[in-house]
């Protein structure tokens, strides 16, 4: 993070403005707004400046720089045509402690200004740290679309009664709580929008009356590790959590989205070390919602599909928790598409099959003549450690030895691997990658040179030399 993003007071406080023209009118009117004394300093200066100053709006020196301006003040704009004046002016404004920004040379100033979308009370800045500023109106833009007039309203109005519900609700959990499921609804902001902001104050009244933050568990589905993945109700969740639990195929990038203080709870299966068993995870999600917390679940994937979503369910009805599930975009969907290996195809698989690689101990294996059968996608979860079962019981069940073949590892993230070959080289492909990998096993992987298009790749032919030379 280059800059660290504040807003400050500047109410009655001094500010100078060095330039007056186009280029400073902008800044000039954003610190009027904002409520601060401007002085504006230039040789020359705008019509509409002058103006302001005529009509008591701020002070004008028309004259030339001079480093005495910067006394006593609280902040400094650098906003002249001259390169050499605004790099004096970061200079001595720098000297004496006093934040400048700098126009078009951010990199010389001590802040930069963003773009801004103006719901006050309620305000959002947007900063590219001065690499794009393009591109940050842009997205102002867009969130100027998207955001209703009346969010200021209710800002304001929920300003107006913090202290009535901190008296009522002295844990700040359950204030949060009350003010989620407040906004959430919308009933409040739907009065506003009407005009009827006594009924409006009434609703909020009335819904504190009786209010108790009861727990509850969302189990989410984060998807197969792009971020970008997850659904909008997921994203609701996360950043409405008390405690996160995840698994340990949850990105990175992925738990960054969840509310800054959040608790996090790694409670992730991984091949072949030491991790947290069900029954715990169970016992935890159960703890958790009995404290009142709002807990999210949060699995790689979709949590129905080898996730054990259901035997954690189970254990929440158990104990009379309620519970909602969110579902995400499974890793056979997603680590397929991103590898451009289509699922089902006309020509070449009618069907697909999802298969894990882990049972549970003394639990029933897969029907391998049912899984060998042609025209048929078979995507093996978690197979990775059990290639050499797949291939052999594949194959003896009368599946081809030459049938495509793909292992997707850390399918739709930057560090994607697919490596593609045969079904009777699956054991040395699957030492050519690390977890977590998904094993696609058709026809349809014959499709991947012509149809990939996120990351780097090998093909089939680099596969097979590499497995050559490894004999």
């Amino acid at each position: 993070m280059d800059y660290l993003p504040i807003f400050t007071k500047l109410q009655s406080q001094p500010c100078l403005v060095v330039g007056a023209g186009e280029v400073a009118i902008r800044k000039i009117h954003l610190l009027l707004r904002a409520g601060a004394e401007v002085t504006v300093c230039g040789i020359e200066c705008r019509p509409e400046i002058a103006e302001l100053a005529e009509q008591g709006k701020l002070t004008l020196l028309l004259q030339a720089f001079d480093e005495s301006m910067v006394s006593g003040v609280r902040l400094v704009i650098a906003a002249t045509d001259s390169i050499d004046v605004n790099k004096q002016v970061a200079t001595v404004a720098d000297a004496q402690g006093i934040f400048v920004n700098v126009i078009n040379e951010p990199e010389q100033g001590s802040f930069v200004m963003p773009s801004i979308v103006d719901r006050s009370p309620m305000l959002i800045a947007i900063s590219s740290a001065g690499h794009a500023p393009v591109l940050a109106r842009m997205i102002r833009e867009k969130l100027e679309g998207i955001l209703p007039k009346h969010i200021g309203p209710l800002t304001a109005l929920a300003g107006q009664f913090r202290e009535t519900v901190k008296q009522q609700l002295a844990k700040p959990t359950a204030r949060r709580r009350f003010w989620e499921t407040l906004f959430s609804r919308g009933e409040v902001a739907s009065l506003l929008e009407k005009g009827q902001g006594q009924q409006a104050q009434q609703k909020i009244l009335s819904s504190l009356e009786g209010f108790t933050a009861q727990g509850e568990v969302a189990l989410v589905g984060a998807g197969p590790g792009d971020p970008s993945l997850i659904t909008l109700k997921a994203l609701q969740l996360m950043q409405q959590a008390d405690i996160v639990l995840f698994d340990q195929l949850v990105s990175t990038e992925t738990l960054e989205l969840v509310r800054k203080d959040a608790k996090l709870v790694n409670v992730g299966k991984e091949a072949g070390k030491h991790s947290v068993i069900q029954e715990k995870t169970n016992e935890l999600l159960v703890q958790y919602a009995k404290a009142g917390k709002k807990v999210v679940r949060l699995k790689g994937g979709d949590p129905f599909i080898f996730g054990r979503g259901g035997e954690e369910l189970e254990e929440l009805i158990e104990h009379q928790i309620p519970f909602q599930v969110v579902p995400g975009v499974t890793a056979a969907s997603g680590c397929s598409s991103y590898a451009g290996i289509p699922l089902t195809h006309r020509d070449y698989a009618q069907s697909v099959v999802f298969v894990t690689g882990h049972n549970k101990a003394q639990g029933a294996g897969p029907n391998w003549a049912s899984l060998a059968q042609a025209n048929q996608t078979c995507v093996f979860y978690m197979g990775l450690l059990q290639s050499a079962k797949i291939q052999q019981n594949l194959i003896e069940a009368g599946r081809a030895a030459s049938t495509p073949v793909a292992i997707v590892s850390k399918g739709t993230r930057q560090d994607q691997q697919v490596i593609t070959g045969q079904l009777s080289q699956l054991v040395e492909l699957s030492q050519e990658v690390q977890p977590p990998a998904l094993i696609i096993v058709g026809e349809v992987v014959s499709l991947a040179d012509k149809l990939a298009w996120f990351g780097q790749q090998a093909d089939a032919g680099q596969a097979a030399s590499s497995l050559i030379n490894l004999a």
